[in-house]
């Protein structure tokens, strides 16, 4: 009966032992992103400490199984009871440092930890392997394989006892039933306070990258899906009544006077909207970015209309193909891409285009398959959708997809053809990672983003090249050019990806078609990628009606705000101040707001993300 009780001790130290080896192995992964925020060891090797609440829980979730052997085991003599408990170890082993490699590979793009939203895109392994370098892809999977074999090896060796010819004994078996199951609860639980152990316990650090190093990942995952699931029949954000929500999100959008300022010379041009691929506010230097990064928009901003102080509703590149197709806001949990049911109930800035009598295109240098956008795009209908597959198989590529010089090109080179008016959009690819962009870096700062920030200045040149071409083109003079980012990135100045200087994305009009007199103008009220549609549907003199969350940026008398998802709650930026929300901790990651003001400002924010969320799943 000792064997039976060293054995179910052993188990939960050895999990605590794993979790503990996988949390050093990020830090050190990510060691140079904790210098660049200057983080004091000591502070960083507090996170083992405040880690072991959380990971006493999962570790009691996990030996739940064992135990229920070992009950077994102390009333009858089999041998593949054994055999049973190591193939369970090795799965949960390998299953859970596969959640801890890939949050390696994720983190330096999402800045979060594995959720269910990051297994979509598990879908397509081919994607996740072309999105990183090759060196990096293999350095994790060595990684994996190390730590699994490390892993199992331990267990095997030293945790690992065969219990065999037992002797019966009903009192310690009725003991063990009743004490044990009693502790492992209590470990998942988290004590014997009043409120259960949660994902906000290890929280300790203004260091973001801190505090996520001290979630358990297989907790933190495992819960991001059973939540997942149950929004699926009722509102997770649910804050306020539903019709208190709806009256506070109907005000927000009341405008009390239409004086839309027409910039264009013509209601009918042609259009042509170019998404580029992570460009943060801070590679724009009107937007309060770095000189140099992109010198030849700078160029072009002196022809357009700049908006300086506009924000990514997502992070993700399928959420903003809906923000600015749909003018759908992105939502947290999951992204309405992922919804094939739902998607083709958005209204859609396409089609309504298409009864204008406008010719579609959508041009893109990789796979659409990834992150569902593919289907969305296929749903609204554009003429012609050209993707990788449908370049000349010669063109120069990266590991994603062609480089954007080429994909341009193929765009430019096809719209002299195009009937018009038209309506063609272009989503660039070179300055996602892996970042392998046929040029020499010209940047040699930026530290951990010296490499994003060359693919940035890359895109640029391109765009040079673009406009130089396309101002020889009989069709320019009636042309307006958009360009918009689909979401921003990590930078040189490494803000928290929860915070409003991360969201901050530019958004440019520009072209021979915008009067003289507003040329070179930029406009700094606070406003939202998903006001792209009603704002452009404004200036075509077409009604936006159907698209309730997309605002007029060219009325003076639109309300300012800005919101955006982070994963698992809102960020809300108002002329008042801001904040960010995360309901899965019930904490606030900022709040800048006059005290007297909070409450407002705070309901308004919490009711747009219920109200938003609760028109998803009513889709």
């Amino acid at each position: 009966m000792k064997e039976i009780l060293l054995s179910i001790i052993k188990q939960l130290v050895f999990w605590m032992i794993v979790f503990a080896f996988t949390r050093a192995v990020f830090l050190i992964y990510y060691m140079n992103s904790i210098s660049n925020e200057n983080i004091r060891f000591a502070e960083a090797l507090i996170s083992f400490w405040y880690a072991i609440p959380l990971d006493l829980s999962a570790a009691c979730y996990i030996i739940l199984f064992p135990f229920v052997l070992l009950l077994v085991q102390s009333i009858v003599r089999q041998k593949w009871i054994n055999y049973l408990n190591i193939v369970y170890t090795a799965i949960i082993l390998f299953a859970y440092i596969l959640i801890t490699t890939a949050e390696l590979g994720i983190y330096e793009e999402w800045k979060t930890k594995l959720h269910f939203k990051a297994l979509k895109y598990m879908a397509n392994p081919d994607e996740i392997y072309n999105s990183s370098s090759t060196k990096t892809f293999f350095v994790l999977v060595a990684l994996l394989i190390i730590q699994f074999t490390i892993g199992f090896y331990i267990y095997y060796k030293y945790i690992y006892k065969r219990i065999e010819n037992q002797k019966r004994n009903w009192l310690f078996t009725v003991i063990f039933l009743i004490i044990t199951p009693g502790l492992i609860f209590l470990g998942i639980r988290g004590g014997f306070k009043e409120i259960p152990i949660n994902q906000s316990k290890p929280y300790y650090s203004k260091h973001n990258i801190l505090n996520l190093a001290s979630v358990n990942s297989g907790y933190n995952l495992l819960l991001s899906t059973i939540e997942n699931y149950r929004f699926r029949k009722k509102n997770p954000f649910e804050f306020y009544e539903p019709e208190e929500a709806i009256k506070i999100v109907e005000k927000l959008h009341i405008v009390h006077k239409d004086t839309t300022i027409s910039i264009l010379k013509t209601k009918r041009p042609n259009i042509v909207l170019l998404i580029i691929e992570s460009w943060s506010a801070d590679v724009i230097e009107s937007c309060g970015g770095e000189k140099g990064i992109t010198p030849q928009f700078h160029e072009l901003e002196k022809e357009g209309v700049l908006f300086t102080n506009l924000y990514a509703t997502g992070n993700r590149s399928e959420q903003a193909m809906s923000s600015i197709f749909g003018g759908f806001p992105a939502t947290p949990i999951t992204a309405i891409t992922h919804n094939l049911e739902k998607i083709i109930k958005l209204p859609s800035l396409i089609k309504l285009i298409k009864k204008q009598d406008y010719s579609t295109s959508f041009y893109f240098g990789g796979q659409l398959i990834y992150g569902g956008i593919k289907s969305y795009i296929m749903i609204n209908e554009f003429d012609r959708i050209y993707e990788i597959f449908d370049f000349d198989e010669d063109l120069p590529q990266g590991k994603l997809g062609i480089h954007d010089e080429y994909t341009l090109s193929k765009q430019l080179d096809d719209l002299n053809n195009e009937n018009q008016p038209f309506f063609s959009v272009l989503f660039t690819v070179s300055s996602h990672s892996p970042y392998d962009q046929p040029m020499d870096d010209v940047i040699g700062w930026g530290g951990n983003e010296k490499d994003f920030l060359n693919s940035v200045y890359y895109t640029d040149r391109c765009l040079g090249d673009y406009f130089r071409k396309a101002k020889k083109q009989s069709w320019y003079r009636n042309t307006l050019f958009i360009i918009v980012a689909d979401h921003s990135h990590n930078t040189y100045r490494n803000w928290p990806v929860y915070t409003k200087e991360y969201r901050k994305i530019p958004l440019l009009f520009y072209g021979e078609v915008i009067k003289e007199e507003y040329r070179g103008q930029k406009i700094c009220r606070i406003s939202s990628q998903n006001d792209i549609t009603g704002t452009l549907l404004a200036q075509l003199d077409l009604k936006s009606d159907e698209f309730f969350w997309s605002r007029n940026l060219f009325n003076p008398y639109t309300p300012e705000f800005a919101y955006y998802e982070t994963t698992e709650g809102v960020g809300w930026i108002c002329q008042d101040g801001y904040f960010v929300y995360n309901k899965m901790l019930d904490s606030y990651l900022k709040l800048e707001i006059e005290p007297e003001l909070q409450d407002s400002i705070i309901k308004d924010g919490k009711a747009y993300l219920q109200v938003v969320f609760q028109q998803f799943l009513d889709f």
